[in-house]
């Protein structure tokens, strides 16, 4: 388990707390990453929120030809009931 004592600081007219390096690490969190504060049981718990699932459009604007070998079914052959 990682663990830290930190300090409450004021940041603006909120309240903050700087995740030391190593709980970031051990908590996976990562820059700019969304997070879900919740309070249970007056313990304060922050989760990451999950990045909804890529849409197929989103998945083929990242397909790098020179990194996954080229396009795959350029010249093969139809092996069922495909429509090209």
């Amino acid at each position: 388990m990682t663990e830290a004592i930190l300090d409450i600081k004021t940041w603006g007219n909120n309240l903050g707390v700087r995740l030391p390096a190593a709980i970031a690490r051990a908590a996976h969190l990562k820059v700019n990453q969304r997070v879900r504060l919740s309070v249970i049981d007056g313990v304060v718990i922050i989760a990451p929120v999950p990045n909804p699932p890529l849409t197929l459009e989103e998945r083929l604007t990242q397909f790098d030809p020179a990194r996954h070998g080229g396009e795959v079914m350029t010249t093969a052959q139809k092996l069922g009931a495909e429509k090209w």
